[in-house]
């Protein structure tokens, strides 16, 4: 099941993604070894590559991932390619959110906002939860032991 795009997180895009994306975004493939080497170049560049090696390339994977479930990434055996028109929007949001940063939607103030019962305190349900299984165990019934006899 794909998933389409509906945008960032609070915390936005990061470097990874940015360039993952300026990358994909030309019509050549890539194999991931190739992929992140020029996403590596381009952020040491921007002096953006922090972390360490090995985390940025566990970091970029998850990224390509995560582009290729959301339909924006083509993975053909072991080649990636970006998807032009997902990938060209991606770019532009991404534009648009370092130019002008998150853009928050306030709440009308004349939807009423639910009222929830507060849970249960943790200490609570975890008590509860343990007082029922030495019930369950206190009244099962006991299974007779295999008792050796001696030679």
């Amino acid at each position: 099941m794909r998933q389409k795009f509906v945008g960032f997180s609070h915390r936005g895009p990061d470097n990874v993604t940015e360039e993952l994306v300026a990358a994909l975004s030309t019509p050549k493939s890539f194999e991931f070894k190739a992929l992140f080497e020029v996403i590596h170049a381009a952020l040491k560049a921007r002096s953006a590559a922090s972390g360490g090696e090995e985390m940025l390339r566990l970091r970029a994977y998850d990224k390509l991932q995560s582009l290729v479930a959301q339909g924006q990434v083509k993975k053909t055996g072991k080649q990636y390619k970006g998807v032009s028109k997902p990938i060209q929007l991606l770019a532009e949001q991404l534009r648009d959110f370092r130019k002008n940063g998150p853009v928050f939607t306030p709440r009308p103030s004349n939807v009423a906002v639910p009222k929830t019962s507060a849970p249960a305190p943790v200490a609570a349900v975890k008590v509860t939860k343990v007082a029922k299984a030495i019930k369950r165990v206190k009244a099962a019934p006991k299974r007779p032991t295999a008792t050796r006899s001696a030679k």
